[in-house]
């Protein structure tokens, strides 16, 4: 249960205390805000946890009862805790227009902040630094502490314990998250945990707000996901030369390596999604004249490269954000304010910052953390009028596609395991597999790992847990009537829609739907398959265009699409035998000169 408050604020909180008929006037508030107001002012506690998915409008709720509070004299000062330098001046900015000045410039150097601020914006890693500071800031004055993202409380036991000494005198203390789930055990500051069923200590909410509840109110975009797959070819740091399909069913180190291969700046696959992810960004822009797009890179270096990727694609200059300065802050102001297609950025965009106007995202990075995930793709569902939808580019991995299909999933975060024995899916023991390294193979840093081709192809598109999609060649017709899709539509008719395209497909014969396999020969009739025989074929085929690849200059992509011309048929993993032979016959005639 919530511990009591202060003595001072426990006076204000007496029978006497005007409080909760008053709380419930909501003016201009969403409708879960207003429960939420409303559930707070019933309670009157100590401590108070708000889960509310990413763009529902957590910091609106925070700064009403913020208002509240000061306005009753509960509390006489505001202390607002943020994971980034930025969220310190989003918040002073959001606070600014409900009247409470907050300082996002206060420094651990000063003593105090100036008279007429009513409190002050710091990080996690500034309280981590001095937390006696905060601590004698703390005590003298009765103080709202909101600690925004809460779950980083957790990043580090020295984090979490900074925090729970600066901040344990305090009057009121609130936690907002859009992702409570960590995969460690270690304790978040202030959060009451509670056994389920199984005895597994999870975390307790106060009010809940999840993604589903929000799309079916309209405060949330639907996403598509629309996933890519393609040939992957690298060698290793023992010299040897391998070849994958991303997206077929490989081991756990072969798919960190065809990934990393796909990311690579300097193969095909890259420049081809974001070509698509411009083009589909057109076509969102034709009813949301002013929609954005967003890249998330793994370092520094990738996000160089594919702005410049991006400039030669669109002739216009992207906005790029490479770490959390200053500098950084301002240009991901500029780009919220303006209208330029496009933002590169690494780690920092992924999670709390405000750009409402992003609606097509490119996930451009070997990171597979749910948490990541979760925060990532929140960038791109703050809706700013019903029907606006968003579209996430990715590749396809595995645990990226259970991460798309599974958005609306609720989790809390538990402070035991559970037993080996129960069902596998996304529960503490994937998150925590999940949340390890970002390096699934140690043979990514040995000296000697080198990326040598990726080839890109549509492979479908996941949304509202289902998938659609019969897989095509970049530029196919299948892939470019699924980039065309109106970018103004409500859910259903989101659905409705991607039905129609996929039986339009299987109609005209572009592939098979998921979860269908099979192939029929040239004469009508069809084939026995043969899996082992298919998959070695495959695997010659692929050798073979990469060889031809390498000697001829030609991209994987063209040489595949010039194959599909020659012998018919769909792309690799849905031809069929015969046409796989014909295809490898027809390379090995251009080894030795055949026209």
């Amino acid at each position: 249960m919530p511990t009591q408050p202060s003595p001072a604020a426990a006076a204000e909180l007496s029978p006497a205390f005007p409080g909760r008929a008053a709380w419930g006037t909501a003016g201009n508030l969403r409708a879960w805000q207003a429960a939420a107001l409303a559930r707070y002012a019933e309670l009157q506690p100590r401590d108070f946890l708000a889960v509310a998915t990413p763009g529902a409008g957590k910091t609106t709720f925070a700064l009403r009862v913020a208002t509240e509070l000061l306005k009753r004299r509960v509390v006489r000062r505001v202390t607002v805790v943020a994971p980034t330098e930025h969220l310190k001046t989003q918040w002073a900015d959001a606070a600014a227009r409900v009247g409470i000045a907050i300082d996002p410039s206060f420094r651990n150097a000063q003593a105090a902040h100036g008279a007429h601020y009513d409190g002050v914006a710091l990080t996690y890693a500034q309280v981590a630094a001095n937390p006696e500071l905060h601590l004698r800031r703390t005590h003298e004055a009765d103080t709202l502490v909101i600690l925004d993202e809460v779950h980083h409380a957790g990043d580090a036991l020295s984090w979490g314990d900074a925090v729970r000494e600066a901040f344990e005198p305090a009057a009121r203390r609130l936690s907002l998250t859009g992702t409570p789930f960590r995969s460690d055990t270690a304790p978040i500051p202030f959060i009451t945990y509670e056994p389920d069923a199984d005895g597994v200590r999870r975390s307790r909410a106060d009010f809940t707000y999840g993604y589903g509840d929000a799309l079916r109110d309209g405060v949330v975009r639907p996403v598509l996901f629309l996933a890519y797959s393609g040939e992957m070819t690298w060698r290793t740091s023992a010299g040897d030369e391998v070849s994958a399909r991303l997206g077929e069913p490989l081991t756990k180190d072969m798919i960190a390596q065809a990934w990393r291969t796909a990311l690579a700046p300097e193969g095909d696959w890259i420049p081809a999604v974001l070509r698509a992810a411009d083009t589909r960004l057109s076509e969102v822009r034709h009813t949301v004249p002013d929609a954005g797009g967003l890249v998330i890179a793994t370092d520094q270096a990738t996000a160089r490269a594919y702005a410049d990727q991006l400039r030669a694609i669109t002739r216009e200059e992207p906005a790029v954000v490479l770490s959390d300065d200053d500098g950084a802050g301002a240009r991901i102001e500029s780009f919220a304010a303006g209208r330029q297609r496009w933002m590169v950025a690494v780690r920092m965009v992924s999670e709390g910052v405000d750009v409402p106007r992003l609606a097509v995202g490119v996930y451009a990075t070997a990171t597979s953390t749910p948490l990541f995930f979760a925060q990532a793709v929140g960038r791109f569902v703050r809706a700013r009028r019903r029907g606006e939808t968003a579209s996430v580019f990715l590749p396809s991995v595995p645990v990226l596609l259970a991460l798309a299909g599974e958005l609306e999933v609720e989790r809390d975060h538990a402070l035991d395991r559970r037993s080996s024995a129960e069902p596998d899916g996304l529960d503490d023991a994937a998150l925590e597999q999940a949340n390890r390294s970002e390096r699934a193979s140690d043979d990514l840093d040995r000296p000697g790992f080198q990326a040598l081709a990726a080839q890109a192809s549509f492979d479908h598109v996941l949304f509202d847990g289902g998938q659609f999609g019969v897989g095509g060649e970049i530029g196919s017709e299948v892939e470019s009537d699924f980039l065309a899709i109106p970018g103004f539509m409500d859910t259903d008719d989101v659905t409705a829609h991607l039905r129609a395209k996929q039986a339009s497909h299987l109609r005209a014969g572009h592939g098979h739907a998921p979860g269908h396999g099979g192939a029929a020969g040239h004469d009508g009739e069809r084939e026995v398959v043969d899996h082992r025989e298919i998959a070695r074929l495959r695997k010659e085929l692929n050798q073979l265009v990469s060889a031809w690849s390498r000697r001829s200059g030609t991209p994987h992509g063209v040489v595949h699409t010039r194959l599909r011309q020659h012998s018919g048929g769909g792309e690799v993993p849905v031809a069929s035998a015969s046409e796989l032979r014909s295809r490898i016959a027809r390379v090995r005639d251009w080894f030795v000169g055949k026209p």
